[in-house]
C-alpha cells in the first residue's frame, strides 16, 4: 500500500511551485485532481515544446494527476469546485493573492464547513503583509530574496539555472502537508499552510544572511567556485574541466602532498588555514592548474580519487542523461504521456513510487463530473 492512498488533493494550481509539492503528493499514492482553464489549462503546458511537442517543466511536475477542466468563472464551475473541495483532504492553491478567497474557498470559510481539510495557500510573499499583492515568478524572488547578489560572477549575477524559488517553495508546501496530515491522525483538525516563496528562499539564504551578520561584507560573487573555501570548484585540465572540493586543513594536506607534490605547502601562511587559502586563491589557484592542467579528465579524477580528493565531473545534460550511477541503482523508469512513453527518475528514497501517465487538459473531466452526480 502506498503511503498516501486513499488521500485525496484537489489543486488549483499554475507554473511550478504548486505542482511540484502535488506530484510529490501523487507519487507516495494520493489522488490529485488537477483544475484547469478550459482551452489554456495550467500555463506552463505552453513553456515550450520540447519533450515530443510537451513542456519539459509540465510533464516534470504533472505526472499521476487527473486534470479537469472548469471554468470558474460560472456559476457551474463554482459548483463543481465545491463538491471536489466537499471530498478532499487537502486544497493545494497558488492563484493571484485573494482569487480563492474570492471564490468562498479560503480556510476560514472552508474550515467552518469541514473542520478536517488542509488548506496550503502557495504565494509569492504570503498572505498579509506590504507585498503580499505583488506578482512573484521564480527570478523575481530569486532577486528579492538577495539570492543574485551572491551567484554569478564579479561583474555579472547570475540566477539560478532552475526554478529554485519555486522549487524551495514547492518542497516546503509538501512537507508541511505531510506534517498537517499526520497531526489531523492525532487531532481530527486540518490546519492552513501559508507558504511564501520569500520566506523559502530565504530559508535557504541563511549561510549567506550570516556570513554578513551584523553589517559584514557579504560572500563575494565568484562564479561556480565556493565564495569562501578554497580550492572548491572548477579547474581546467588538458580536455576540460574538473570540479574539486578542499574543506579541511586534513583534505588540505593530502592534496598537497599526493596531487600538488608539494607537502611543504602546508606551511606557507598564505595556504596555513581555509581562511587564508581563500584570501589568496590566485596565487593558490596558479599551483593547482600547473598540477592539473597536462593531465585529461580521465586521468585528474583518477588521480584526485588515488588522493582522496572530493572531486566530480563537469556535467552536461547529456552527460546527465548517461549517468552511470543513475543507471546502476536502477533511477530510471518510464511514465505514459499523450504522445507515447518518456523517461522519468524515480524521487529519491522510493524504489516503488506511483508513476501514472501525464495527463492531457481535461482528460478527466467526464470521468470526475460522473463521480459528483452530473449527467
Amino acid at each position: 500500500m502506498q503511503p498516501l492512498a486513499g488521500i485525496t488533493v484537489v489543486a488549483l494550481e499554475q507554473a511550478i511551485a504548486a505542482p511540484f509539492a502535488t506530484r510529490q503528493l501523487a507519487d507516495l499514492g494520493a489522488r490529485v485532481i488537477k483544475v484547469e482553464r478550459p482551452g489554456e489549462g495550467d500555463f506552463a503546458r505552453g513553456y515550450d515544446s520540447r519533450v515530443d511537442g510537451l513542456s519539459s517543466h509540465f510533464v516534470w511536475t504533472n505526472r499521476s494527476k487527473e486534470s479537469i477542466a472548469l471554468d470558474l468563472k460560472t456559476p457551474h464551475g463554482i459548483d463543481v469546485l465545491s463538491k471536489l473541495v466537499a471530498g478532499a483532504d487537502v486544497l493545494v492553491q497558488n492563484l493571484a493573492p485573494g482569487a480563492t478567497a474570492r471564490m468562498g474557498f479560503d480556510f476560514e470559510t472552508l474550515h467552518a464547513k469541514q473542520p478536517g481539510l488542509i488548506v496550503c495557500d502557495i504565494s509569492g510573499y504570503g498572505s498579509d503583509g506590504p507585498h503580499r499583492d505583488r506578482k512573484a515568478y521564480d527570478l523575481l524572488i530569486q532577486s528579492e530574496a538577495g539570492f543574485l547578489s551572491v551567484t554569478g560572477t564579479p561583474k555579472q549575477p547570475s540566477k539560478a539555472g532552475i526554478s529554485v524559488a519555486d522549487i524551495a517553495a514547492g518542497m516546503y508546501a509538501y512537507s508541511n502537508i505531510l506534517a498537517a496530515l499526520i497531526e489531523r491522525g492525532r487531532t481530527g483538525q486540518g490546519r492552513r499552510i501559508d507558504i511564501s516563496m520569500l520566506e523559502a528562499m530565504s530559508e535557504w539564504m541563511s549561510f549567506p544572511l550570516y556570513y554578513a551578520w551584523q553589517g559584514a561584507p557579504p560572500p563575494p560573487r565568484v562564479g561556480a567556485s565556493h565564495a569562501v573555501i578554497y580550492p572548491y570548484g572548477p579547474f581546467p585540465v588538458a580536455d576540460g574541466e574538473v570540479m574539486l572540493g578542499i574543506q579541511n586543513d586534513r583534505e588540505w594536506e593530502a592534496f598537497c602532498a599526493k596531487v600538488l607534490q608539494q607537502p611543504d605547502l602546508t606551511r606557507d601562511p598564505r595556504f596555513d588555514s581555509v581562511p587564508n587559502r581563500s584570501a589568496n586563491r590566485a596565487a593558490l589557484r596558479a599551483l593547482v592548474i600547473e598540477a592539473l592542467s597536462t593531465l585529461s579528465v580521465d586521468q585528474a579524477i583518477a588521480k584526485l580519487d588515488a588522493a582522496g580528493i572530493a572531486n566530480a565531473s563537469v556535467n552536461d545534460m547529456a552527460r546527465l542523461w548517461k549517468h552511470p550511477q543513475l543507471a546502476a541503482r536502477g533511477r530510471w523508469t518510464k511514465v505514459e504521456t499523450a504522445v507515447g512513453p518518456i523517461p522519468a527518475l524515480l524521487p529519491p528514497g522510493m524504489d516503488e513510487a506511483r508513476m501514472d501517465p501525464v495527463p492531457s487538459l481535461g482528460q478527466h473531466t467526464a470521468q470526475i463530473l460522473a463521480e459528483l452526480g452530473y449527467a
